[in-house]
């Protein structure tokens, strides 16, 4: 450990803790949108993430991640539990090869996480659980090997700062891939889905929100300009969404909303995460201020037309918001910003290269996470025979079907 700058790690630690808040932020957030009789299991389908990826991802995750030969898929065992990763501190992996996997660690926390969002209120918890854990393996792992552990995709030249990719468009059409398989809701489209809490949803997406500092600003790997630069884009951009969305809401039914207001500012934080240290503080604006309208669009025009029953917009926000944010780094990063982007500028500079490396790279990861979901849903359901509650437990509401607890002392019949 001699030589390490004791900022660097600082800032390290710090920012794995703002992105492990993020894991309970996002279970107040998905919580309050669902009916009160879910708001247990919704919660829990976060929470039990959190130790289940810690495990994984000491056993096998990071070496599989970061370990191995480059042009892979991914990575082999020879780090199995974080072995010698203490004697290896001289890696290319800043600052010491253990505190990033501390950080890394995170990420694939709040990654599987994510799904669940398009599946809550029918899917049993075994199911979810076996679920998760093979989803982590055969769609995360890879994808964090190809883009950031010297994989395929990082070959290639593709790059993606935070996990536009890895993060959000694997998890957001991994939801949608789920969903279809599952089902809809019983009562989707027979009655009103309004949020039952709002402020929870407010809760969970400022807690969202303060976490993606770590997350973007984090993923400069040490305390240095570009964190700096990554912490200001990621604000503007989520500020953008914001008022963007509400603006949308303003126009349509002539209210904004809360609900509305959390919703455009996650937007703008997952579409700026794979350029916050790529794009110049200027385009984020753009980058946050479109995204919402793309979004609502396919949430209210798209989902409706095709009728799948994604609960809480996973695909819709996660999914179409990470590929409109690696899109938007094909063609807004600069390496005026930094070296790292590469030996090409984004489209709007008149170089087509790095744009077109974006467009294989969110082709490649849908890919992965489509045939990944079948296969993880797959073998869930070998293993327990039934994805889905029953009728009678998903009326009755899968808080006291599935863990024999309540969020409230009293329960409307109607909820």
């Amino acid at each position: 450990m001699n030589g390490i700058n004791s900022g660097d790690i600082a800032w390290m630690l710090t920012s794995s803790a703002l992105v492990l808040i993020m894991t309970p932020g996002l279970a107040f957030f998905y919580g309050g949108m669902v009916k009160k009789k879910n708001t247990v299991n919704t919660m829990m389908s976060s929470v039990f993430v959190m130790g289940l990826a810690s495990l994984l991802w000491v056993l096998i995750g990071f070496s599989l991640a970061f370990s191995g030969g480059k042009d892979g898929l991914i990575g082999n065992l020879n780090w199995f539990c974080l072995n010698h990763t203490e004697e290896t501190a001289d890696s290319a992996y800043p600052p010491t090869i253990l505190c990033f996997a501390i950080f890394q660690m995170m990420f694939a926390i709040i990654t599987p996480a994510l799904v669940t969002g398009a599946i809550v209120e029918r899917m049993r918890f075994s199911a979810l659980f076996i679920f998760i854990a093979v989803w982590s393996i055969i769609v995360y792992y890879p994808m964090a090997h190809m883009v950031w552990g010297g994989g395929l995709l990082q070959q290639l030249g593709a790059i993606d700062f935070a996990g536009g990719d890895v993060v959000h468009i694997s998890s957001g059409v991994s939801a949608l891939v789920a969903a279809l398989v599952i089902g809809k809701r019983k009562s989707y489209g027979k009655g009103s889905c309004q949020p039952h809490n709002v402020p929870f949803v407010l809760l969970g997406a400022s807690l969202l929100w303060f976490g993606w500092f770590g997350f973007n600003a984090g993923s400069a790997g040490a305390a240095n300009a570009l964190a700096i630069h990554a912490f200001m884009t990621t604000n503007t951009a989520a500020a953008a969404a914001m008022l963007s969305w509400m603006l949308i809401e303003k126009i349509r039914s002539g209210k904004p909303t809360l609900v509305g207001a959390s919703t455009g500012l996650v937007l703008g934080l997952v579409s700026i995460t794979p350029g916050a240290g790529y794009v110049p503080i200027w385009s984020s604006i753009i980058i946050g201020a479109l995204v919402s309208p793309i979004c609502y669009f396919f949430i209210t025009v798209v989902k409706p037309k095709f009728g799948y029953d994604d609960s809480l917009d996973a695909f819709g926000c996660h999914g179409i918001g990470g590929i409109w944010g690696g899109i938007a780094t094909g063609i807004f990063a600069t390496r005026g910003v930094t070296d790292l982007v590469g030996n090409y500028d984004g489209l709007i500079y008149g170089q087509w290269q790095l744009f077109v490396r974006q467009l294989i790279a969110v082709g490649v990861t849908v890919a992965v996470a489509v045939v990944g979901t079948l296969i993880a849903l797959g073998v869930a359901k070998l293993c327990v025979r039934n994805l889905r509650v029953s009728d009678e437990d998903e009326a009755i509401g899968l808080d006291m079907s599935e863990h024999g607890e309540s969020a409230y002392s009293l329960l409307d019949d109607k909820d």
